[in-house]
């Protein structure tokens, strides 16, 4: 009971953060998941963060762009794939290393000033970083997140609520593909879902809050945080 306890206390913080920021369910909760149960990891959780998904789209149905889409999720397509050979070859924990090194990385050099415009190219690049990020870690929100950094923070978080999705749904398909997704991750997840709802529920007001000018800086700051959970998760 302690354990779930603390899992569904993590989602919830994730959740929370996701639906207030438009990321941030897995790369806040899959490193202390790993600390409480590591069958959490990756399948539960992303599982869990479809269904959130879902319900964010329908909250911010109104900031979707689908024209978007269409390249971001290609990019992340790439990204699976390049994920799941290095899942294969390479051990997860140089996985993680990489992967929280390149989110500082480019949370440095936004801060610094350098901005992507929101193009076809940058779409596919960030598409493709982030499903290496997110099959691999369950952490891909920051490539994305970082593009949309100056846009409305409805647009941000609908339009990455539909990416998220989709993405999620291919990753959970390779997953199964190698064998790391099965029924018992189907169960462990329906024991995050009450997290991620009460979660889902405390973030509207503070979306609500962010969008008052504050959602640059939230972005930039749960980026910094996830490339450092990550990084850690790599090395500790």
């Amino acid at each position: 009971m302690p354990t779930l306890l603390l899992a569904t206390l993590v989602v919830t913080i994730g959740a929370t953060l996701q639906g207030a920021v438009g990321f941030g369910l897995g790369m806040f909760a899959a490193p202390l998941l790993i600390l409480i149960d590591p069958r959490f990891v990756p399948g539960p959780l992303l599982c869990t963060a479809a269904v959130f998904t879902l319900l964010l789209t329908h909250r911010e149905r109104h900031g979707v762009q689908l024209g978007d889409l269409k390249w971001s999720l290609s990019g992340r397509v790439v990204g699976i794939a390049v994920a799941l050979f290095a899942l294969s070859v390479v051990p997860a924990e140089r996985v993680a290393v990489l992967s929280g090194s390149l989110i500082l990385m480019a949370v440095g050099l936004s801060a610094s000033g350098l901005h992507f415009a929101i193009a076809p190219g940058s779409l596919l690049g960030a598409g493709a970083l982030s499903g290496v990020i997110g099959t691999a870690v369950s952490a891909g929100g920051p490539p994305m997140a970082l593009l949309y950094q100056r846009e409305a923070g409805s647009r941000l978080r609908g339009t990455l609520s539909v990416y998220f999705f989709f993405g999620v749904t291919m990753s959970l398909a390779g997953l199964s593909l190698i064998g790391r997704f099965s029924w018992d991750e189907v169960v462990l997840a329906l024991s995050l879902l009450p997290g991620a709802l009460l979660g889902f529920v405390i973030s509207r007001r503070a979306a609500q809050v962010l969008d008052r000018g504050y959602i640059r800086a939230a972005v930039l700051a749960a980026s910094g945080m996830s490339g450092l959970l990550v990084l850690l998760s790599g090395i500790l």
